[in-house]
């Protein structure tokens, strides 16, 4: 038994080895986290998105904070794939058609900097992949992006409470009076016209839309 339980060991040892070999991550701001989370979440060969802050310049900056201007921070996540399984070309594709990249003041309703969108990246044949991105949607969009495309800074992860909003179960106060976590997430995400607008966009191109009418 002591064998077998060994061997069990030195196998999920190598697979979890193999695994995190193969991982690798992007980095992007898409306005609301919570949003772009969740849709991310759903792309087979996408392990783990986390909700955090970017792009500024203060050191372990807070929601209140961020949000408040200032920081010079972005919303942002951080998404971890396999590369085998889906490429950062195609993230980035699935990227420019789940947000209005023509939206240089924020996205929807969030309004500000820490809401507008970005792509982060690290060294050249980042930039390069990203560029083509940027590229190939303004051609299809057949309007001006005016999503940058900048280097890759310290992460910070948001607050607990941000991770995975969409899944929660907890009571919150919404306009709409108390509601489960996730139905106030579904309530915030129609009333700040995401998918709409998304859709207004990319029409059958916008990959994440259908999923939250």
């Amino acid at each position: 038994m002591r064998h077998l339980a060994l061997a069990l060991l030195l196998t999920l040892s190598a697979t979890l080895s193999a695994t995190l070999l193969r991982a690798d991550t992007l980095t992007v701001a898409g306005g609301c986290f919570w949003c772009v989370e969740s849709d991310f979440e759903s792309v087979p060969g996408v392990s783990a998105v986390v909700s955090g802050y970017t792009g500024g310049t203060l050191k372990n900056p807070t929601y209140k904070q961020v949000s408040h201007g200032g920081t010079g921070h972005y919303e942002a996540v951080q998404i971890t794939f396999d590369p085998g399984r889906v490429s950062r070309e195609q993230l980035l594709h699935l990227f420019f058609r789940s947000v209005d990249p023509t939206d240089a003041g924020g996205q929807f309703c969030d309004r500000g900097d820490s809401y507008r969108t970005a792509i982060f990246v690290s060294g050249k044949a980042e930039q390069a992949l990203a560029e083509q991105a940027r590229a190939q949607a303004q051609a299809a969009l057949g309007k001006t992006i005016v999503t940058p495309i900048l280097p890759a800074s310290r992460f910070y992860k948001a607050e607990d409470y941000h991770q995975d909003y969409y899944k929660g179960s907890n009571i919150v106060l919404t306009r709409a009076g108390p509601k489960r976590q996730s139905s106030a997430y579904a309530f915030y995400r129609k009333s700040c016209g995401r998918d709409a607008r998304v859709r207004q966009l990319w029409g059958n191109e916008a990959p994440f839309a259908g999923k939250h009418s």
